[in-house]
């Protein structure tokens, strides 16, 4: 069973508690309010940036120069591909660029975005591989799924075609090889390191859709 296999049969579960999340559901049935998902988007453009940077030091991290450009690469379309996506909603809610990047972030959105960043700092190449994996892997399933149903809400339907687009499945199969590729030189703990990882991002990506859904703000 490839490394890829495995980690994914190990959150069968939260993917599906995802799917069912009304946050998810609502993009398709059209019952989320345009107030969380402008809520979500804004929170996603902050998280977007640390997530980038994260990107960058993997790149650095990575063994393989070939892996060195493709995350580089994925760390700039990340800032200027997704970017351009959320820009397009923000005009469309006359939302500023400082409207949006001088709000706070959300907890969730912190917890998880420093949990990436310190991984990606102080953890070896395949531990950061086994945290950033998510963030790719679940949005494109995500994606493809969504768009299976389709939506009655224009907006979401940008959205939903964003991330079920072949563009983005291509970028999620380029990270996916390269995890079955250093797989192959990993010892069975460290593969155990890359699953602890992976489960807990998967986990972090439900406490994302949570956030945006409930509009989490910080109680003090």
């Amino acid at each position: 069973m490839k490394l890829t296999d495995y980690l994914w049969n190990s959150i069968e579960e939260i993917y599906a508690k995802i799917l069912e999340h009304p946050f998810v559901r609502g993009l398709t049935d059209g019952s989320l309010s345009e107030e969380a998902f402008l809520f979500y988007v804004i929170q996603d453009a902050l998280y977007l940036r640390d997530f980038a940077r994260g990107l960058a030091i993997l790149g650095a991290k990575a063994p393989e120069d070939k892996w060195l450009m493709m995350f580089a690469e994925h760390a700039r379309d990340t800032i200027q591909v997704e970017r351009a996506l959320h820009e397009s909603f923000f005009k469309d809610w006359k939302l500023t660029e400082a409207d949006v990047y001088t709000t706070p972030m959300a907890p969730n959105n912190l917890l998880y975005t420093s949990y990436l960043l310190r991984v990606a700092y102080e953890r070896p190449f395949y531990e950061g591989m086994g945290a950033f994996l998510p963030c790719y892997w679940i949005y494109g399933e995500v994606g493809k799924e969504l768009e299976k149903k389709g939506s009655p809400r224009a907006l979401f339907s940008r959205w939903i075609e964003t991330y079920a687009s072949d563009e983005f499945t291509a970028i999620v199969q380029q990270v996916l090889d390269v995890m079955d590729q250093i797989a192959h030189e990993l010892t069975e703990g460290e593969k155990e390191m890359v699953r602890n990882h992976f489960i807990t991002t998967s986990k972090l990506e439900y406490l994302f859709w949570d956030m945006g859904f409930h509009r989490q703000g910080w109680v003090i």
